[in-house]
């Protein structure tokens, strides 16, 4: 089985340089970046028609019925990438929308997106409160949004959005509710902890381009006649920087695992706490001291280094940050 889920890995990875670009080139991420849309609507449309979008979905419900160890895959290339359409947001979501919901998601014509940050109030199968720091939120046909009691389904419509620009040149939105009509959404109760795996791989695969192209630049760079790559100082800091990488790796793996495997919830849980925390913590390190190799030419708004950091720093507290996520970790340890 670990080697059909190996190679099944490696072809949803393949199938990913349809999106993505195999020679690292970000030039299309560049002209989306403080534009009046966060994402091209063509790339879009030909992630459903590869299937990506549907890929949680059960196949009797038309999707691909695949797991979380394909989902991570891909969520990882999109953060290599920096790609900005809302992959990772939607899979979980689509997975959980009420069939007629997630039907017009599939076909092309709408869009929902998951809300976790915020203190919601559910009467009556009413909302009212805030949901914060939803990204591509003015794009959105509607929303789930976290509550006590689950997801809800709220129709953008009924909601008051408020949009300013994110770090990384997309949007970032406050939702308000009051009184918004809703219907509650379907799913096992484990969308968020996807959601935030999700995002925990996209990391991942941030930091781990950031590592190459730093990589790159120290072998280029000459200084005294020679690559600043062959320093041993510089080599024992990129290092350190590839065991952080690894851990968080094998973190994003084990909680994976863990979804695929069917363990129980809290031992979910915990996996995911794990890898959110590692991975938001390496991908802020490794960018960070990226821009620090790469002198002062790292600073420059030119230098794509700089980009994996802001978007790091976007995506570094979404779905709870690091210390959220060391503090739910340790309680979950504890009961």
């Amino acid at each position: 089985m670990d080697q059909e889920r190996t190679d099944r890995i490696e072809m949803i990875r393949d199938s990913a340089s349809a999106v993505v670009s195999a020679d690292g080139d970000v030039s299309r991420i560049r002209g989306l970046r403080f534009g009046d849309r966060d994402f091209d609507a063509a790339t879009w449309q030909e992630m459903l028609a590869l299937g990506w979008i549907p890929l949680l979905v059960p196949e009797d419900a038309g999707g691909a019925g695949l797991g979380m160890g394909e989902y991570c895959a891909l969520a990882e290339i999109m953060g290599r990438g920096l790609v900005p359409e809302p992959f990772v947001a939607a899979v979980p979501a689509v997975a959980a929308l009420p069939d007629a919901a997630r039907d017009a998601v599939l076909a092309g014509h709408s869009l929902y997106l998951p809300a976790l940050g915020g203190n919601i109030a559910v009467r009556g199968g009413r909302l009212s409160g805030r949901c914060t720091g939803v990204l591509s939120a003015r794009h959105a046909d509607g929303f789930l949004i976290l509550a006590d009691t689950g997801f809800w389904v709220v129709e953008a419509g009924d909601v008051t959005l408020t949009s300013v620009g994110a770090q990384d040149g997309r949007s970032i939105a406050t939702i308000a509710m009051s009184d918004s009509p809703a219907r509650p959404a379907t799913g096992d109760g484990l969308t968020a902890e996807r959601l935030r795996l999700g995002i925990a791989a996209e990391l991942l695969g941030i930091g781990q381009r950031a590592f190459d192209i730093t990589l790159d630049h120290l072998r280029t760079r000459q200084q005294f006649g020679r690559a600043i790559g062959s320093f041993q100082a510089l080599q024992h800091r990129c290092a350190d920087l590839l065991v952080q990488i690894e851990l968080a790796r094998a973190a994003v793996d084990a909680a994976a695992r863990a979804f695929d495997s069917g363990r129980e919830r809290d031992a979910i849980r915990q996996a995911v706490s794990r890898a959110k925390a590692r991975a938001g913590d390496m991908a802020m390190l490794v960018t960070r001291q990226g821009i620090q190799l790469h002198g002062g030419i790292g600073f420059a708004d030119e230098s794509d280094i700089g980009l994996y950091l802001r978007r790091a720093m976007v995506l570094v507290n979404q779905g709870g940050s690091p210390g959220w996520h060391r503090k739910r970790y340790g309680t979950l340890l504890a009961a």
